[in-house]
């Protein structure tokens, strides 16, 4: 029987929660090298590929051997710029999970795979391991409604988080502690490939308690939270 949310439903423009985690809930980041990859897999499939400049550097009999393979790997390798955007995501020691939006059906589908396969060779190879890194296909719930939208996003910057550490450590060092794109939503950094826009877009940016930081890390609801979210059984 398939696990939960591994059958998906695609519609173009829809916003999903994209999630796996590693097979028997190992970890699949294991330094800080590990996250870093996987990030310049992120950044290689997102920003936009300018072909113009790829192919002028490859006609220019100056460069080494060794970067003409390199223009020649990017010319060929996948880019979903035009086709997703991520609005969202966490990387957890055993787990990910994105909030992003597909313009044509199918898009995420072709995403996943090629992130997952690339990031899986990458993974096996470092740690001479065989056989696969997750627990199963990813999964991708379609997102429903405007709640579920936003807390989605609460949920998911929660995650790495973790507001009680607020309590000893800055906020600034808690996010270095653990990739996410909160940092791109309290204005820390801006970053090409991350779209906070939208979701911002809903909270005030003059009165701190309507804020989108205080939506993230007040302390109630957290039920409500994970009721619009995820089964935890599958994280």
């Amino acid at each position: 029987m398939p696990t939960k949310n591994s059958i998906k439903s695609y519609v173009e423009d829809g916003y999903y929660h994209i999630y796996n985690r590693g097979v028997e809930k190992r970890k699949i980041f294991q330094s800080q090298q590990d996250y870093a990859v996987f990030l310049s897999y992120l950044i290689e499939y997102l920003m936009p590929k300018n072909e113009k400049e790829l192919y002028k550097r490859l006609a220019d009999p100056a460069i080494s051997y060794k970067e003409k393979a390199n223009i020649i790997r990017a010319l060929r390798m996948n880019n979903f710029a035009e086709e997703i955007i991520l609005l969202t995501y966490c990387l957890m020691p055993n787990h990910f999970h994105f909030l992003l939006k597909q313009k044509h059906a199918g898009s995420i589908d072709t995403f996943m795979n090629s992130l997952a396969t690339r990031y899986t060779m990458y993974f096996n190879k470092k740690y001479k391991r065989v056989g696969p890194l997750y627990q199963d296909v990813y999964k991708a719930v379609l997102v429903g409604s405007e709640e579920q939208f936003l807390h989605l996003s609460r949920y998911i910057h929660r995650n790495p988080l973790n507001v009680n550490a607020l309590r000893n450590r800055t906020k600034e060092a808690v996010l270095m502690s653990q990739p996410s794109s909160y940092g791109e939503y309290l204005g820390l950094r801006n970053t090409a490939w991350i779209h906070p826009q939208e979701i911002l877009s809903y909270f005030s940016k003059i009165n701190p308690a309507l804020s989108y930081p205080s939506f993230v890390e007040q302390q109630d609801d957290i039920e409500r939270i994970e009721k619009v979210s995820i089964d935890l059984d599958d994280h």
